[in-house]
């Protein structure tokens, strides 16, 4: 009897021992992960092995996130349409101006010596102003216009007036040849005759004359000077 307990004892104390030797290797790594038993009798009882859980690498992006963003991005396409749009009105207004100055602008008639301006001259009030220059000198238009009249007029020889958009009329007198016939419109700066000697003149130059909407005459050099045109 007391060797049969004696085996007993012996056995547990070697079960004892190798569960301890066991542990001891647990410890220390070396058996690496032990898969419980409960774990692998669930994967038997299914029918297929055990997957691992893996871990979420992307933080969850929620509905209002997504909205959020688009919303970002579509202002700021509207504002960049925006800006585009205000550029551009920015562009036609520029060249509206421009255009609205090239059409308005005054330019010198011709290259010259002032030799008579207006006022009383010979017991009688000389309406223009006088430019010499030697015959054949080029004879720009004034302003943007009309041609009115080209050809013969008493005391001038020849002339050509020409009719401005605000009513004004230009006149170009003792003139060699007019370069624009009736009808024609110009542009400023446009050649429009020569200087002559022509008429009621006592050398080469052009005798310049403005009259205002209502046909009366005013001073061509003060009209001249106030819109900005110098020789």
């Amino acid at each position: 009897m007391l060797g049969v307990m004696g085996g007993a004892i012996a056995a547990a104390s070697v079960v004892t021992t190798h569960e301890a030797h066991a542990a001891e290797h647990l410890e220390g790594g070396e058996l690496g992960t032990i898969t419980p038993i409960a774990s692998i009798a669930h994967a038997v009882a299914d029918g297929s092995p055990e997957q691992p859980a893996r871990p979420n690498l992307l933080p969850a992006q929620s509905a209002s996130d997504g909205h959020d963003e688009l919303a970002g991005l579509g202002k700021s396409i509207r504002l960049e349409e925006e800006r585009a749009a205000a550029e551009a009105e920015a562009a036609r207004k520029r060249e509206e101006a421009e255009r609205e100055a090239l059409r308005n602008r005054v330019v010198w008639p011709v290259q010259g010596r002032i030799t008579s301006k207006p006022g009383a001259r010979w017991g009688t009030t000389h309406y223009g102003l006088d430019i010499a220059n030697r015959i054949g000198t080029p004879i720009r238009a004034v302003k943007r216009g009309t041609v009115v009249e080209a050809g013969p007029a008493s005391g001038f020889g020849l002339w050509v007036r020409l009719r401005h958009e605000d009513g004004t009329t230009t006149v170009y007198g003792h003139i060699n040849r007019a370069l624009v016939t009736k009808g024609e419109r110009v542009e400023a700066g446009e050649v429009i005759a020569e200087v002559g000697n022509r008429g009621q003149s006592t050398g080469p130059h052009l005798h310049f004359e403005v009259w205002d909407a209502a046909s009366r005459k005013i001073n061509p050099l003060t009209w001249l000077r106030n819109n900005g045109a110098r020789p």
